[in-house]
């Protein structure tokens, strides 16, 4: 007999760390390297516009002339972002997640970020499944 699929919100980061789009890149460098994270979901007035990663604030930060001081985070943000709901099935979203190599999905409810998967929680979810559902008796 199998076993349902557990959803996102079981594996999930809770309450995440968010930034604003008016704050830097020199603060969102900060946050990250402080709570040991690489993705920041950008919120604009509590509504989810972007995602800030460690590779997109490196990427900007090598150009020329950029001032990590003084550049805003909605200029290195991506718009593009995968979110889903705390009940969205683990298997659809590690596999989206694969599919379009993702780093995380943000998670949604009520229009308010709840959380975030990152691969970091893929992996714990990997192993726990192993663990507990794979494991000899």
């Amino acid at each position: 007999m199998s076993k349902p699929i557990p959803t996102i919100q079981k594996f999930m980061t809770t309450t995440p760390h968010s930034i604003g789009v008016e704050q830097t890149l020199a603060k969102a460098h900060t946050m990250m390297r402080e709570h040991g994270i690489r993705h920041l979901p950008v919120l604009h007035g509590g509504k989810l516009v972007g995602i800030l990663t460690e590779r997109d604030l490196r990427l900007v930060e090598s150009l020329a002339g950029v001032d990590p001081t003084k550049v805003k985070v909605e200029d290195a943000m991506s718009t593009v972002i995968y979110s889903v709901a705390p009940e969205a099935p683990l298997d659809e979203v590690v596999a989206t997640m694969a599919e379009h190599k993702y780093g995380s999905a943000v998670v949604v409810q009520n229009q308010k970020v709840v959380g975030i998967f990152t691969t970091v929680d893929v992996c714990r979810a990997f192993a726990e499944l192993l663990q507990t559902r794979l494991a000899k008796s």
